[in-house]
């Protein structure tokens, strides 16, 4: 039986988050079938696993234009632009909307377990651009399906791998044995039974971005009504200037706010902080965890860690197309030094579509978090423009594919591996550079917490 043509073959969209159903969107826009195939039971199935957590970007950074036309017609009312949703706002009053005004276009319980080319692994060259994507998937009840795409649009995020507390990138020894003390989520402090969990105990908080200046500001609210609550905070840098983010100057409000309120939180003193500190190993000591560094300190003991060290790509359902990625970020190889946080660290994240986006293999695309590979300065509206492009180009309109139509804020991320942790790197908080030396200090939050990453 010979293969369709591929053109009259839908776009398989993998995930339905909020980049993975704007992409269906644009396609629809452009005259182009989708098929969005999501893991989990509902639209934005990672977001609602942090439901609890502010975004902090307002409504209208996080809604696609594209994605509002289509649910114009089915009376959805756009919420008030200029507030800030939380994640499960986010899912419940836009992405769940949308998922269901694209209707049969999204298929729940899909886990996308391959992505090849018919008849074609990825040593094969002959024909093989002529060859339409074979997508492999699992249901919900376990049965494997094939399904045959034009092309493949991969937007389903970095949730599932969360980078681990060892600093060498790979799981500390004894991590995994530890792992009924570790989360590697911000942790909802209102749920009574996860409170329960670190009311009046001792916490290392792990990473230095939104999401750990969030867990630390919890932790602090808590430790006022819960006498013997403490957090440490771990960093593998020292604390300067740029530690905090962009503050005042940020152009998301409630981002640079985060920041400050993360500065005020050390200023206040409700927890220690052990900097420039590489977790190499947890080790147990009777019901408590202590954490020891590479260079051989070690901490008192803790109850309870939290590890937020930023998230990473899966890339195994990738193995049979051949993907141009950078080998330190994993993101694609014409991207990568737009937002390589070696070089970037507190700059201007810049739009980017189809050009950048493109690989090796015609027709597969990364987008959303998982093109960002492990940088960590992804926003929605980054993803909402390299969608809009990808359509564009796949609907064959180059013109509009290249034409940039987005202007970014300037971030306030200011971390990430490489160049902090470098000691070397940026030294004083004099505003030259974003570490200081290796220091204790002590942390405190006066506000609750009401901004997160999105």
């Amino acid at each position: 039986m010979n293969a369709p043509i591929t053109t009259e073959l839908p776009v398989v969209v993998v995930g339905a988050g909020p980049i993975g159903l704007a992409a269906a969107a644009h396609l629809i826009q452009r005259g182009l079938e989708s098929l969005v195939l999501e893991t989990g039971p509902s639209a934005g199935a990672a977001v609602r696993e942090w439901s609890h957590v502010r975004l902090f970007s307002t409504w209208g950074e996080v809604t696609d234009p594209a994605a509002e036309k289509l649910l114009a017609p089915t009376g959805w009312t756009r919420p008030d632009a200029s507030t800030y949703p939380s994640g499960g706002d986010w899912a419940e009053q836009y992405l769940q909307p949308l998922a269901d005004a694209l209707g049969e276009r999204v298929r729940f319980g899909a886990t996308v377990t391959g992505v090849s080319r018919a008849g074609r692994d990825r040593v094969v060259d002959t024909d093989r651009e002529a060859q339409p994507f074979v997508v492999h998937l699992t249901t919900a009840d376990g049965r494997e399906e094939r399904v045959l795409a034009r092309a493949v649009i991969d937007a389903s995020g970095t949730w599932t791998t969360p980078s681990p507390a060892g600093g060498s990138g790979l799981p500390a020894l004894g991590e995994k044995a530890a792992s009924d003390r570790i989360t590697y989520r911000v942790p909802d402090l209102k749920d009574p039974a996860v409170r329960a969990r670190y009311a009046g105990k001792r916490t290392a908080v792990v990473g230095s971005g939104a999401s750990a200046f969030t867990a630390l500001a919890s932790l602090a609210d808590l430790a006022k009504d819960e006498e013997g609550t403490h957090a440490v905070w771990i960093l593998r840098r020292g604390i300067g200037a740029g530690t905090y983010g962009g503050g005042e100057a940020d152009e998301l409000p409630a981002r640079g706010a985060l920041g400050l309120r993360a500065k005020a939180a050390v200023e206040a003193g409700h927890a220690s902080a052990a900097t420039g500190f590489r977790i190499q190993a947890v080790e147990r000591e009777g019901d408590q965890l202590v954490l020891g560094a590479e260079d051989g300190r070690r901490l008192d003991p803790v109850d309870e860690v939290i590890v937020l060290t930023g998230l990473r790509p899966d890339l195994s359902f990738l193995s049979e197309v051949r993907l141009g990625l950078d080998e330190r970020l994993q993101a694609p190889t014409a991207l990568a030094p737009l937002i390589d946080p070696n070089v970037h660290s507190c700059g201007t994240v810049y739009p980017h579509g189809v050009n950048e986006l493109s690989h090796p293999e015609k027709d597969v695309y990364l987008v959303g978090m998982k093109s960002y590979g492990r940088a960590p300065t992804f926003l929605a509206m980054t993803g909402y423009e390299q969608v809009r492009s990808i359509a564009a180009s796949l609907a064959g309109d180059q013109e509009a594919a290249e034409r940039v139509e987005l202007t970014l804020p300037e971030t306030g991320v200011c971390g990430g591996a490489g160049l902090f942790d470098d000691p070397d790197a940026a030294q004083g908080g004099d505003g030259g550079g974003c570490c200081a030396a290796p220091a204790t200090l002590q942390i405190g939050v006066g506000a609750p917490v009401s901004s997160g990453g999105c």
